[in-house]
């Protein structure tokens, strides 16, 4: 399963808590065009991003969602890795990590985002030995 895949029901679903939101308190405009067209590359290397704030994160992506989002996909990708979790390819997957990225972030924005999105990652996600065998009694 590609994860580029599994995290764009979330990008949809970030749309709906993005920075800007979170932050500023203002409504975001429908981004959902470009995010659906990929977020733009982050250019920040992600052994930086594992010790940004949430707060620090946004600012230092210039307070641009697309770069936001890119932080955030870094960092999901990084933790499903090291926890060897397959992150489902639904968009109620993404809504769910979407909300819960929301709902932690707000109530805390100087913790580590990548805390926030390693604590979503195991929400929504599941291990791949569990996820492999689901797959195969579906099939």
């Amino acid at each position: 399963m590609n994860l580029h895949t599994s995290l764009n029901g979330f990008l949809i679903a970030a749309v709906l808590c993005s920075p800007t939101a979170l932050f500023a308190g203002t409504p975001v405009q429908d981004q959902k065009a470009s995010v659906i067209a990929g977020a733009q590359t982050s250019e920040i290397p992600i052994d930086q991003i594992v010790t940004k704030t949430v707060h620090d994160a946004w600012v230092a992506s210039g307070r641009n969602e697309d770069k936001f989002f890119s932080m955030v996909q870094q960092c999901a990708e990084l933790s499903a890795r090291n926890r060897d979790i397959a992150l489902p390819d639904t968009a109620e997957a993404g809504e769910k990590f979407g909300a819960w990225i929301k709902k932690e972030a707000r109530k805390d924005p100087d913790q580590l985002l990548y805390v926030v999105v390693d604590r979503a990652v195991r929400y929504v996600g599941k291990a791949r030995t569990a996820a492999a065998a689901s797959a195969s009694a579906k099939n």
